[in-house]
């Protein structure tokens, strides 16, 4: 089995519930993934680590920093590290769940009043619920490891 069938394996198996939820945009869905149950394990976090850099690489050819938005415990500075980047560095945010794209456009729009220069977005999963025409009408591409329509 090859490590991006494993990681939808384990993602499916660890992560994925068929159930209603209203998720953060307000949406109600019948689906619930948290991401976190599957990666933040030994073999997930090896796989995420190896393959959302793959799809970095890929999609940003000399990317200079990766980040995303992040919930609690946060430092008081919206970019940390940029003290190490120069000014219009290539950067690429990553994302764990795509939904309406309103975070990951935050995050783009936050690297970009730090004056980085936002090449791309990686996300684990893209819920194909508009998140990514909103992303990419911002004018940044965005790509996922896996769509909703990866999971039964």
């Amino acid at each position: 089995m090859n490590e991006r069938d494993r990681l939808l394996e384990l993602l499916t198996r660890l992560a994925y519930e068929k159930r209603k939820v209203i998720l953060a945009s307000g949406r109600e869905s019948d689906f619930y993934i948290d991401t976190k149950q599957a990666t933040l394990s030994a073999e997930g976090h090896y796989l995420v680590g190896r393959l959302v850099l793959s799809e970095v690489r890929a999609l940003v050819p000399g990317v200079q920093a990766v980040g995303g938005l992040t919930m609690g415990a946060d430092p008081n500075q919206w970019v940390e590290g940029k003290k190490g980047l120069p000014r219009g560095a290539r950067v690429c945010v990553l994302e764990d769940v795509v939904t309406t794209g309103g975070s990951t456009l935050k995050a783009v729009e936050r690297c970009r009043s730090e004056e980085l220069d936002v090449r791309g977005v990686v996300a684990l999963i893209d819920r194909e619920e508009g998140g990514r025409a909103a992303v990419e009408a911002a004018g940044v591409p965005l790509r996922s490891l896996f769509r909703r329509s990866d999971f039964p």
